[in-house]
């Protein structure tokens, strides 16, 4: 069995950096997620607050660059680290979308 790194997350856009470019020229994007839930655990109800960082890459750095902070969004994408030499984790987008009545 291939293993899986598949993510969806809904959270509030808590930041957002400038957009900017690779040396490649491909526009990339740093974002804050802020998540807000309930969730079952042990067969008890928990309640789970976190950021997490989130990294958009090409047209779809360019997307989100014009969401307004505080948007709620619903983000798919996996997880790994936020730079290449580093060792924090942040999502990796590959698609989101804006979500109504949160």
């Amino acid at each position: 069995m291939a293993p899986t790194n598949d993510v969806t997350l809904d959270g509030r856009l808590a930041a957002r950096g400038d957009l900017r470019f690779t040396p490649a020229g491909i526009p990339a994007l740093d974002f804050q997620l802020a998540h807000e839930s309930t969730q079952t655990e042990a067969d008890a109800a928990r309640r789970v607050a976190c950021e997490l960082a989130g990294v958009a890459i090409g047209p779809l750095a360019r997307d989100l660059a014009s969401v307004a902070v505080g948007a709620q969004l619903r983000c798919r994408g996996f997880l790994a680290r936020r730079y290449r030499t580093g060792t924090s984790v942040a999502l990796h987008v590959n698609a989101f979308e804006l979500v109504e009545g949160n």
